[in-house]
């Protein structure tokens, strides 16, 4: 019998649970393109109502939901979009505001609870001038990847938000695992993007859905994406067997997370009882363990070789460290 195999490499490695396949199965489909899949309908009218939006967009990607919500806010180029120099928008995402749409990034440098200062974001902000791009947009993201899971707070989210209205700019959230944040900080989820223009949601991390991401906002703003979806080439036709299972992801996995989270400590604690190993357990927040290896000898490509062998997955974040992400399917 083969051993059991602990894949720690990301919570996007997942597979559909028995619910989510039946689901899509049978679900009730037509033409998203047009706007008539019936089961897609359904889908975006409840993650809007849970959302706290007046409307949302299905799209195949994380990374295609936030580029679009992007270009919607920035639609003339030139502009400009103020966001962490450490975020998933400006490292992961192949530059595709600046190749795609002629957005220029702004950056301003993250703190390690993946927050940027305040007045640092106030002094991004350009002033009218021929020399310089025009301030459209600021973005955050929460989780926050790359700073271990760290959870923006709705009181950060907020000043944010003020800031930005003040200026007569918009704010984007990079919620791709927002529902984390939204447990481990025990605040609605709702709450935690009031202040947003437009967030756009992962289903596929955390959630463990197959495929696909939700952006939510206006109802003006979601047919702007609409078009630039199909630009894009994210029309996808009967995607409702798509919505369908992400519809069950969000019912059924919400109220798992919290187990993930806890799971998370546990790794930690255990880690930090390893003297090749530097991890801090009380920086673990959510479903993100990030640990640096101290012993110059062994190095993260090679150590995740050896875990594998031993039926253990896990990915390099850097030339010292390494991650693990816990999921609950």
């Amino acid at each position: 019998m083969a051993s059991k195999v602990v894949d720690l490499r990301s919570d996007t490695v997942t597979k559909p649970s028995e619910a989510m396949r039946a689901a899509m199965a049978a679900a009730d489909v037509d033409d998203d393109v047009v706007g008539v899949d019936p089961t897609a309908r359904r889908f975006q009218a409840e993650m809007a109502s849970l959302m706290g939006k007046e409307a949302a967009l299905f799209v195949p990607s994380g990374t295609m939901g936030n580029l679009i919500s992007v270009l919607a806010h920035c639609d003339v180029r030139g502009s400009e979009a103020i966001l962490g120099d450490n975020s998933h928008i400006h490292v992961y995402e192949n530059g595709g505001i600046s190749t795609i749409g002629g957005v220029h990034p702004k950056t301003v440098p993250n703190n390690p609870d993946g927050t940027m200062d305040i007045d640092k974001i106030v002094a991004a902000i350009r002033h009218p001038d021929l020399h310089y791009p025009t301030t459209r947009l600021i973005c955050l993201e929460n989780t926050h990847g790359n700073s271990g899971g760290k959870c923006l707070s709705a009181e950060y989210t907020d000043k944010v938000g003020e800031i930005a209205k003040s200026h007569g700019i918009k704010l984007h959230i990079d919620g791709a695992r927002i529902f984390n944040a939204s447990v481990a900080l025990g605040v609605p989820v709702d709450r935690l993007v009031k202040a947003a223009d437009s967030v756009s949601v992962c289903l596929s991390k955390g959630l463990g859905a197959p495929v696909g991401s939700v952006i939510v906002g206006s109802k003006d703003f979601i047919e702007k994406a609409k078009i630039l979806r199909k630009t894009l080439g994210g029309g996808m036709r009967q995607v409702g067997v798509l919505c369908a299972a992400a519809q069950v992801a969000v019912r059924d996995t919400v109220g798992k997370l919290a187990d993930d989270h806890r799971k998370a400590r546990v790794l930690a604690e255990g880690l930090k009882k390893i003297k090749h190993v530097t991890v801090d357990p009380a920086s673990v927040e959510t479903n993100m363990v990030f640990f640096d290896i101290v012993d110059p000898r062994i190095s993260p490509d090679n150590l995740c070789q050896v875990l594998e062998q031993h039926n253990v997955f896990a990915m390099p974040a850097s030339s010292k460290s390494i991650r693990k992400l816990l999921k609950s399917y």
